[in-house]
């Protein structure tokens, strides 16, 4: 159906100008998610994350504390795990923001380079949400079964991921309930649908003047 990948990611927030202003300071980015004002409500989590993936941990820990100074609410304080090295902040938007790396050890001075960014979706069954996307042109890079499975990027400045919507809100220290609007439009190829959890995509446009911003760390381990 022509859509190979996500062209454009827009979070729903109530002051563009002051989302984009945080997003400058946190994370340095400025292009690949865009804001849009929008008071739909929203309660609890909202159903995804975005996720930086950075090369070493001073660099994680240099993006989230940046994060904080700049007023974000710290989730999950950076630590290491099994995998790695990350921490998870909430935006002043509420907009949950993972950043990790699976390096332990740092290997030079911190930066703010972001080597990838993941728009994580929660879902009820990613098998089916997985066999939807295959059906809409998405093709699967990776995949465990009912538990976890990403698509390939492409050109896409954001990599899509989909894991169990219980454990993704576990992952970043929320609890899975929520209601009302994602306050977030995903921007494809092949025009406007809905899918099996609700999330919308519309037909991917050019990027706008004004109003874009930057928006993901390495999906949670299945």
């Amino acid at each position: 159906m022509g859509m190979a990948n996500i062209e454009s990611v827009t979070l729903d927030v109530a002051d563009p100008t002051a989302a984009h202003r945080f997003y400058t300071a946190a994370f340095g980015l400025d292009t690949q998610v865009r804001l849009r004002a929008s008071e739909a409500p929203a309660t609890g989590f909202r159903g995804f994350i975005l996720a930086l993936t950075v090369s070493q941990p001073a660099t994680v820990d240099r993006l989230v504390e940046a994060a904080l100074e700049a007023g974000a609410t710290s989730l999950k304080p950076a630590a290491k795990s099994l995998w790695g090295y990350g921490g998870v902040v909430q935006a002043p938007d509420g907009t949950v923001w993972k950043v990790a790396t699976s390096a332990k050890k740092n290997t030079g001075p911190a930066t703010r380079q972001i080597d990838e960014i993941v728009l994580l979706l929660g879902v009820a069954d990613v098998a089916a949400s997985k066999r939807f996307y295959v059906e809409h042109g998405l093709t699967v890079g990776k995949s465990f079964g009912r538990v976890y499975a990403e698509f390939a990027a492409g050109s896409s400045p954001v990599k899509l991921a989909l894991y169990r919507r219980r454990a993704l809100a576990k992952d970043v220290g929320l609890t899975p309930e929520g209601t009302g609007s994602h306050r977030l439009v995903i921007g494809g190829g092949a025009g406007p649908f809905t899918d099996p959890d609700g999330f919308t995509w519309e037909a991917a446009s050019p990027a706008p003047a004004t109003a874009a911003v930057s928006a993901p760390a390495p999906a949670p381990a299945p």
